[in-house]
């Protein structure tokens, strides 16, 4: 039998994950063309300063992905393949499995294994769309795919701000410790003054640590916060003055959004400032306060922030959901976000709603966006968003994107269904990246295209209007424009 003369489909082609005609209407009539507006990121504000360059696809590609990391060891890599030098030591930096080459083909040979996990097409997407490379990455074909990844990088090569402006970023919010100087943002917002196509770089207050009042590091975080307000945090009061300051002097370099991660979103209605204050007063003394403690004290300073972000004019995340540091024998050696966090159990929904509601109660909730981790907590979170209206505000309460180890085509379609049962799908903000990579934002056309996918199969099972310039015009302001009017940029 003659074999046929019709060349193979890439993998990554123009149609992938679009499994409608409908579907492909709308995403190359509507979702592809529109920017990026990246939210929530991780990436390092002084390798955007500095346009970081990189001296091949591992630097670019596992240098702090604990995505690929977490995979890896999953299918048997040493820690030093994975992680690198720093994880073995002294003893690393000699190992042959720690050097950039290796760790690469470490990850070539356990991607084939992949598949069905979101890496796997969050992978070949950017070696696509990055590089213009279509070859499946295996053990086979890891020498093509290095040599021609990296005539792309090293000098001379795609830099950092390269890599965001060849996909259309338009707006970055890193996310950064209220003690920061901002400096490398001053630095960004200086360089890009004027220049068209620049890409803006906000950033995001964290203040997470300042209210770990049974963390180990606890007093160590309040030191860094005295030295950056520039008076003693030893009270309520002077830690709630400190934050403040450091509050407005994050607006001043366009801060517009903060962020916490609520592990567990505890609340206490009956909580008092002499509580917090007491709380505060053992835990700088060196006593550890109890869960109950720390949940007065966290009670008492959200409700504070919370009152502040609206007077501010922020939009105020939360993460909830989420079991960190699980493994107690390599967190002393690689510390957090390495890769040994997982799925929590379901989360408290009343604790959340009691929340919103002592800020919606005095007329100082903000507008907020709130992320689960477990997906049973769907259709309740989803809801939720429809108990604390804005007058006349549009979409003033999000049902996140789906978020870490949901951001794969099944988790983002299951959340963008209770979405659209439990609340308004044309006003929800889409996707970001909660990324630390440059090579990341793939992931928003793989966003876009499960969006329409979705969509699509609607519009051809007759569930929506075959109205394309209604339907398509949701997909696009979901894509980019709710985003960027939702936080206000």
């Amino acid at each position: 039998m003659a074999a046929s003369s019709t060349p193979t489909r890439p993998f990554i082609h123009d149609d992938f994950l679009l499994d409608t005609p409908a579907a492909v209407r709308l995403y190359h009539d509507y979702a592809e063309k529109e920017p990026i507006c990246d939210y929530h990121c991780h990436l390092i504000p002084s390798e955007i300063a500095s346009d970081r360059t990189f001296d091949n696809i591992t630097q670019a590609w596992l240098y702090g992905d604990h995505y690929k990391w977490r995979m890896m060891r999953a299918d048997g890599a040493r820690e030093v393949e994975a992680t690198g030098p720093a994880s073995a030591g002294a003893a690393g930096a000699s190992d042959p499995a720690a050097t950039d080459r290796a760790r690469f083909d470490r990850y070539a040979a356990t991607l084939p294994r992949l598949i069905g996990h979101p890496l796997y097409h969050w992978t070949h997407m950017e070696l696509s769309r990055t590089f213009g490379v279509d070859l499946l990455l295996s053990p086979a074909t890891a020498d093509e795919i290095w040599d021609a990844c990296n005539r792309k990088l090293g000098p001379g090569g795609l830099t950092a701000g390269q890599l965001m402006k060849a996909t259309d970023v338009r707006t970055v919010c890193t996310t950064d410790d209220p003690a920061d100087t901002l400096e490398f943002h001053a630095k960004i917002a200086g360089a890009g003054a004027g220049t068209p196509g620049a890409v803006s770089v906000r950033p995001t207050f964290r203040p997470d640590r300042y209210l770990r009042v049974r963390g180990a590091d606890f007093r160590r975080s309040i030191e860094v916060l005295s030295a950056s307000a520039g008076f003693p945090v030893n009270g309520l009061d002077s830690l709630q003055a400190a934050l403040e300051a450091r509050a407005k002097h994050f607006a001043a370099h366009g801060c517009k959004v903060s962020d916490h991660a609520q592990d567990p979103p505890a609340f206490s209605e009956t909580a008092t400032p002499a509580d917090a204050h007491r709380v505060l007063g053992r835990a700088l003394s060196g006593i550890p306060p109890t869960a109950d403690e720390e949940t007065a004290f966290r009670s008492v300073v959200m409700t504070f922030l919370g009152r502040l972000y609206h007077r501010l004019d922020w939009a105020m995340q939360l993460h909830v959901g989420c079991s960190r540091n699980l493994n107690t024998r390599l967190f002393p050696v690689l510390g957090p976000d390495t890769g040994f966090d997982a799925i929590g159990d379901p989360v408290g929904i009343q604790a959340t709603a009691r929340f919103l509601a002592a800020l919606d109660a005095t007329g100082e909730l903000p507008r907020t966006v709130l992320y689960n981790l477990n997906p049973s907590d769907n259709e309740a979170l989803a809801c939720l968003t429809g108990c604390f209206p804005g007058e006349g505000q549009r979409g003033k309460i999000q049902f996140g994107s789906a978020w870490w180890f949901n951001d794969h085509r099944r988790g983002m379609e299951n959340q963008l269904q209770a979405l659209s049962e439990q609340s308004v799908l044309g006003d929800f903000i889409g996707m970001t990246t909660d990324s630390r990579s440059f090579l990341s934002y793939p992931r928003h056309e793989y966003f876009r295209r499960i969006l329409c996918g979705l969509l699509g199969r609607w519009i051809e099972r007759g569930e929506a209007p075959r109205d394309f310039d209604l339907v398509g015009g949701m997909a696009r302001d979901i894509s980019y424009r709710n985003a960027v009017t939702f936080f206000v940029l």
